[in-house]
């Protein structure tokens, strides 16, 4: 259906063009652009999860949702970079995360 009047007419009075976009922001990583690639790419390796708190989880990343709400295995509870609890299994819920990171491992 083609439309007249007052739709078409604010349609191409309000195009987005090239000028007004934000600038993309090109990274040498191919994952620093595309989170969704970097959570899939670490699902089942050690990662290194930073809640709000400033508290740190170390362990195996298991599974993760949409809300970001994280199931970690083998996981280790960091205070100011001091070991402070073990766990097998944890679950974080997702608004208290503040960034999830990829943990290198230590030789061995």
């Amino acid at each position: 259906a083609y439309f007249l009047g007052r739709t078409s007419r604010y349609a191409h009075r309000h195009r987005t063009s090239p000028l007004h976009t934000a600038p993309r922001v090109m990274s040498k990583n191919p994952n620093a652009s595309n989170p969704s690639a970097f959570l899939k790419n670490v699902l089942g390796r050690p990662v290194v999860v930073k809640l709000n708190s400033g508290v740190d989880y170390r362990g195996v990343l298991a599974c993760l949702d949409g809300f970001m709400n994280i199931a970690m295995e083998q996981t280790e509870e960091y205070h100011n970079g001091q070991l402070k609890a073990k766990y097998g299994d944890a679950f974080i819920r997702g608004n208290n995360v503040l960034y999830i990171s990829t943990l290198k491992r230590k030789p061995a």
